[in-house]
């Protein structure tokens, strides 16, 4: 397959810059995945197509406020220049070391400090700062905090980290919105967005069906958003992310196989853990680590059976993965519709299921 296999074309404004009104107020395109008939429904409708016996696997993965803002050489009565800091992954177990981003990385020499600020606008000086340990060769640094009080600095100087095609600065709706329900596991720079949908209510009218919800973990990290830069989808090389399948969890599903039941995955996130585990027979085994797989035809999924996610980017390594769950003709064919139909895409907009 060719990255150029995956495209479409997409109106700029069907990207979603903010949430529903309401929590849960999305609309549905469901996919046959066998015949590729489409139909045109609400979120709300989702637990229709569930039944007795089936489980949904959710990821609990919790969004950190990983954008921070700092200023270089800031010192009383002066103001230097902003430095844009994009967190990544703690290093060695502790919240005050850290693998990020910075903009602009060329001009922060390494061992130099930068004074933490509120937001891009705030020039006052601030006692808690970062020093630049090193650089990387990927174009990432290590960082460490002043302070070891992280939950301190989220709270005081972090922002949602807002993907880079809603081209707005974050509001203090994005704390709550771009965060799932059911989140309790911190450690994403991005959200598991087709569990953006869940409200308590729904989640509950799932239970009272008789279907059975387990959660595991995939902290989405920023290589979610890198873009396939080249033809040949072999070359690629995917980027990592943590996960933990909890040993509940993988019972779960494998009971669920047993008995005949289907397993439901909310998120592409859900599915690369899932996946990941996953044996030659569709059982999984419990267990963390980190996960690089690629996932595109003709690969098909070993043990998931049922997908919800959300709109994704052409030429994305989402909707290849998504394209595992469908002939690639049938799930563009449904891209189309959902263009025509002026459906909204991307973190904050509307979902699809394939089933």
């Amino acid at each position: 397959m060719r990255t150029s296999d995956f495209h479409f074309d997409l109106p700029e404004e069907l990207i979603a810059q903010s949430p529903p009104e309401k929590r849960g107020d999305s609309r549905m395109l469901a996919l046959q995945r066998s015949t590729g008939e489409c139909e045109l429904k609400k979120f709300s409708d989702f637990p229709s197509y569930l039944k007795q016996g089936d489980c949904l696997i959710l990821n609990n993965t919790k969004v950190l406020n990983a954008r921070i803002y700092g200023r270089k050489n800031a010192e009383a009565g002066s103001t230097g220049a902003l430095i844009e800091i994009l967190l990544l992954n703690p290093i060695g177990g502790s919240f005050q070391e850290w693998k990020a981003f910075l903009k602009p990385a060329k001009r922060v020499k390494e061992n130099s400090v930068i004074h933490l600020v509120r937001n891009p606008e705030d020039k006052d000086f601030h006692e808690d700062s970062f020093t630049l340990l090193s650089k990387e060769d990927d174009g990432s640094v290590r960082l460490r905090f002043s302070s070891p009080d992280f939950d301190m600095l989220q709270e005081k100087y972090g922002h949602v980290p807002l993907p880079p095609y809603i081209r707005r600065e974050d509001i203090n709706e994005d704390k709550t919105r771009y965060q799932t329900v059911f989140a309790s596991a911190p450690g994403a720079v991005a959200a598991p967005t087709a569990g953006l949908h869940f409200t308590q209510e729904v989640l509950n009218s799932i239970k009272a069906k008789g279907i059975e919800t387990g959660e595991l973990t995939l902290h989405v990290g920023a290589g979610t958003f890198k873009p396939v830069s080249v033809e040949n989808l072999e070359e690629h090389k995917m980027h990592s992310e943590f996960y933990i399948m909890p040993e509940r969890t993988a019972e779960l599903i494998n009971r669920t196989k047993r008995n005949g039941g289907r397993v439901i995955a909310v998120g592409t996130t859900a599915v690369r853990t899932i996946e990941s585990c996953a044996n030659e027979d569709g059982s999984v085994r419990a267990g963390s680590g980190s996960t690089e797989i690629f996932m595109y035809p003709p690969a098909k999924p070993k043990t998931v059976d049922m997908l919800l996610t959300n709109f994704h980017l052409p030429e994305s390594t989402l909707i290849m993965l998504v394209c595992c769950f469908a002939e690639r003709e049938k799930v563009l064919a449904a891209y189309k519709l959902a263009v025509e139909e002026k459906f909204r895409f991307f973190s904050y907009g509307d979902c699809m299921l394939l089933h």
